[in-house]
């Protein structure tokens, strides 16, 4: 590697913060901690009643218990099917091609961010499992550090463009919609959301620019920090199987039980993708899971090699389990506690930031208000319902064309992912490293995307003609 990419400008910037990250950046929950005690002074400031706030805290904080397990299980059904031999083969191939370290870090950017567009979900496991492919290639001189952040890109950058779009399918199935939204907004269709022209123009920017940060901020083959420096262990899990050693374990080690099962799974998804469109069905996070189950215990064949799979996978998942709860007491804190004025936190953020938007402005202002909000209530579809009412209202009083306006909201909301530790957890689980080791390259990132992402919805959003609410009748 020449010594002018070695040193270039960015990779010493993305150093320097990764050395600052490293020393100062809190461990997630932590992180998580700091924001809660944030968002309770900020109910109190907006003259809440101080009881009210200890109570939201207890009420609030086991209401992300389904979504707990629906990440946990993310973590553990990607790696179950990750450990199968058919797909570690898989993953082992997709990491020959590059030739050196900083190409590694710019091709993990890249195939991340195409899976997110399919899936978030996917985007995390399978990002992660090229990370460790391609630190085993030793002779890369890869960047850990800088491959762990550019497999989160598909979060941070470009999934909420795709078809994991969690705002763009609510609003394009008016089911889903609550009643109150739904007279505001009415039906917007993908082909006014993530189907446009602009949105493609908006995808396709975004993504050249972060593989392109991705490759200049990785540092070079001299100063590159391998897996085994910060820690991590590399050796792939076993995919042998010990003898059986008494009749009583004859099921573990025959594939019967997988076979019947998965004829029973096979049933329950065709009932799905024929009964509900192919995006609608795959986007729900229980069919995903679902599928990546019984995937991976058909690729193992056997229950014992399964099980054993599902095993080393579950201490990946102890930072989602305990620190999940946090980030549901700060949404019921935000939405739930009323100030003097009756409003909540998130209501009174909201109203400050429409009060100050024009038609001109609004791309920007909103913009900006989805990234601030999204530090504090990082949920895709549950943030889109908190912050719809308001955003969509002003978009119609301003005659602004709704179907961008969730664009503004998916663009924008991704960002403050970039140093979030909330979405980082499954991929962390994975790769087996801290927030604080790789946010240094995610903040390199996120200085990168503010200021284009911003421009991009500005610029793009003046090619809009305003479309007036189609409201479905009852």
């Amino acid at each position: 590697m020449s010594s002018s990419n070695e040193k270039s400008a960015i990779a010493r910037f993305a150093i320097c913060c990764a050395g600052w990250s490293e020393k100062w950046f809190p461990d997630t929950w932590v992180f998580a901690a700091v924001a809660v005690v944030i968002v309770a002074l900020g109910a109190l400031a907006i003259g809440a009643n101080p009881m009210d706030v200890p109570i939201a805290f207890g009420n609030g904080f086991w209401t992300f218990i389904p979504f707990t397990m629906q990440m946990a299980f993310i973590v553990i059904g990607g790696y179950v099917v990750a450990v199968s031999p058919p797909v570690m083969r898989l993953i082992d191939r997709l990491a020959e091609y590059p030739d050196n370290g900083k190409s590694a870090v710019a091709w993990v950017a890249l195939m991340t961010m195409l899976s997110s567009l399919l899936n978030w979900g996917m985007s995390l496991v399978f990002g992660g499992l090229l990370v460790r492919a391609l630190a085993r290639r030793t002779e890369l001189k890869m960047d850990y550090r800088a491959a762990g952040a550019a497999a989160y890109l598909g979060l941070g950058a470009v999934w909420a463009l795709g078809l994991s779009s969690s705002a763009a399918l609510l609003q394009a199935n008016p089911g889903s919609l609550p009643p109150t939204l739904l007279a505001i907004t009415g039906v917007i269709p993908f082909t006014q959301t993530i189907f446009t022209w602009q949105s493609a123009v908006l995808l396709g920017i975004l993504m050249i620019v972060s593989i392109l940060i991705s490759f200049l901020s990785a540092p070079g083959a001299s100063s590159a920090k391998d897996a085994r420096s910060c820690g991590v262990n590399l050796s792939k899990a076993s995919s042998g199987l010990e003898t059986q050693s008494r009749p009583g374990e004859w099921l573990e080690y025959s594939p019967l039980l997988i076979i019947l099962l998965s004829i029973l799974a096979a049933g329950w998804i065709y009932q799905e993708f024929s009964t509900k469109s192919a995006i609608i069905a795959i986007s729900a996070l229980n069919t995903y899971n679902f599928i990546f189950l019984m995937v991976g215990a058909l690729l193992h064949w056997r229950p014992k090699s399964f099980l054993n799979a599902v095993t080393n996978s579950v201490p990946a998942t102890a930072g989602v389990l305990i620190q999940f709860p946090l980030y549901a007491v700060i949404s019921t804190i935000m939405t739930t506690v009323k100030g003097s004025d009756g409003h909540t936190l998130a209501q009174s953020i909201a109203s400050f930031f429409v009060s100050i938007a024009s038609h001109d402005s609004y791309a920007v202002i909103m913009g900006l208000y989805s990234a601030f909000l999204g530090l504090f209530i990082p949920s895709g579809g549950g943030k889109w319902i908190v912050e719809a009412p308001y955003v969509m209202q002003v978009a119609n009083d301003l005659k602004y064309h709704l179907g961008w306006a969730v664009q503004i909201y998916n663009a924008a909301e991704a960002l403050p992912n970039l140093i979030n530790p909330f979405w980082m957890l499954p991929l962390l689980g994975i790769i087996g490293v801290k927030a604080r080791e790789i946010v240094g390259f995610t903040f390199v990132q996120l200085i990168v995307h503010i200021p284009v992402v911003l421009f991009l919805l500005w610029i793009l959003g003046g090619t809009f003609s305003y479309i007036a609410p189609v409201i479905p009748t009852p």
